[in-house]
């Protein structure tokens, strides 16, 4: 991948999962700069109450040399609004993961430049294609899980 691919590619696929969002009848704001973790927000209605979720979103080229693990993640402040999306484009999966669970299951780095920062590998591939993990599944193109339940 060239210089200009790589600097572009990130950006790239936040418009594809804003894009996906949007296609999932979700009203999303995109932010101008990402200098607190957001790409995105995500506004909910109900009962004339108003709800919003803060997006992050990071993706692996089709590329990668590991295209379902991403390391080196600084999360900061996770709280029940943070969300994260992962998306894969050689194994076409996207994961939506609250912030909390994130920090929750993946590891954290104890050494090295990256000490304090998060590594999760959320699936590998098999025979019959990517799958994820037993402790990301359910996490799976799992957009339903952004929807407001209680």
């Amino acid at each position: 991948m060239n210089h200009r691919s790589t600097a572009s590619f990130g950006k790239r696929q936040e418009y594809i999962a804003v894009a996906e969002l949007l296609r999932r009848n979700y009203d999303v704001y995109m932010t101008l700069v990402d200098d607190q973790q957001i790409d995105c927000v995500v506004r909910q209605e109900k009962d004339g109450e108003l709800r919003y979720l803060d997006l992050q979103i990071k993706a692996r080229s089709k590329d990668a040399k590991q295209a379902t693990t991403f390391a080196a993640l600084t999360v900061r402040n996770p709280r029940p609004n943070f969300w994260y999306i992962f998306y894969s484009e050689r194994a076409r999966l996207y994961w939506i993961m609250p912030s909390l669970d994130l920090v929750r299951l993946a590891n954290m780095n104890k050494g090295g430049i990256n000490k304090g920062k998060f590594t999760i590998k959320l699936a590998s591939e098999t025979k019959a294609g990517w799958k994820s993990h037993p402790q990301f599944s359910a996490y799976e193109n799992a957009f339903p899980k952004l929807n407001w339940t209680d």
